[in-house]
């Protein structure tokens, strides 16, 4: 019951002016902030790993930067996934080298995980005639499952494919002209993972880009999703010309260097929620 009763507060509040949701997404990234000190901690220590040189008065105004962005871009899905097709051209800025995602040429899109993801998704399925597909992780709450799988479908043909059904699908999409909008910059544990510097420190990262790219015979395309004060940009970035390579791990760890040009252009909207580093190499603690 609660979930819903917030659902339907989030659907109503996409009919406000974007300057005032946005101030509410403030007030309640101040909140949470304030009340969910495990997730502080949390972010503080991904802040402290990567950017060393903050001072401590830096990062902890950059951790309330974070959860402000996060509160806002959560509150953005009311209008991304319910407001009108016309509101949602407006607000979202298809730019960049868009002409890589002309014609039907295998293409996996590089979307890393910052806070505009779904506003970069939801601009692609709207604007651009192509069936894009992605990769779904089932939520543990169900209504709030469907409410993002119902967002999610809402333009286009969109696919989404759940992590249990393998790659087959996935590939069979991709060599048929289907982008594949790709996530692969979190933790998901070491057995999936490689592990690789991300800010100097090394991190269990997911190879997906390199495989789907060789298995798929398809190009790399970074798209980066950026909140502005009128909605998001959504930059689609030129193909990586020298990916994949053929070694696995170099190209993850390019993959990692790569992003992390996109993250020091703005740090705060990056999901530093996640605990990035929660998976060490053996014999070396969590930081968490």
């Amino acid at each position: 019951m609660l979930t819903r009763v917030v659902l339907g507060l989030v659907r109503w509040l996409a009919m406000l002016p974007l300057p005032m949701l946005r101030s509410l997404g403030a007030m309640l990234g101040w909140i949470l902030y304030g009340l969910v000190a495990s997730r502080r901690r949390v972010v503080m220590t991904n802040l402290r790993l990567c950017f060393p040189h903050w001072s401590e008065p830096e990062v902890k105004a950059q951790t309330k930067r974070v959860f402000v962005n996060f509160a806002q871009s959560w509150l953005d899905r009311g209008w991304l996934w319910h407001g009108s097709p016309r509101l949602t051209l407006r607000r979202l800025r298809l730019c960049g080298a868009v002409k890589e995602l002309a014609g039907d040429t295998p293409t996996v899109l590089f979307a890393p995980h910052f806070m505009g993801l779904d506003a970069g998704w939801t601009a692609l399925t709207q604007q651009l005639p192509r069936r894009f597909t992605t990769i779904y992780t089932d939520q543990a709450n169900a209504v709030s499952d469907a409410w993002i799988l119902k967002g999610r479908k809402r333009f286009g043909q969109a696919r989404l494919y759940g992590r249990i059904e393998g790659v087959k699908p996935i590939l069979e999409g991709l060599k048929k002209g289907e982008p594949l909008y790709l996530l692969p910059d979190m933790n998901f544990g070491p057995e999936e993972s490689v592990f690789v510097p991300f800010y100097g420190v090394s991190a269990a990262t997911v190879p997906s880009l390199s495989r789907f790219a060789k298995l798929g015979r398809a190009k790399v395309v970074p798209v980066v999703s950026r909140m502005t004060t009128t909605g998001y940009d959504v930059e689609v970035l030129p193909a990586w010309s020298d990916f994949p390579s053929g070694d696995i791990l170099a190209d993850t760890a390019l993959m990692n260097a790569r992003l992390q040009g996109y993250i020091d252009a703005m740090p705060t909207q990056y999901y530093w929620v996640h605990k990035r580093f929660k998976d060490r190499p053996d014999g070396v603690s969590p930081p968490y």
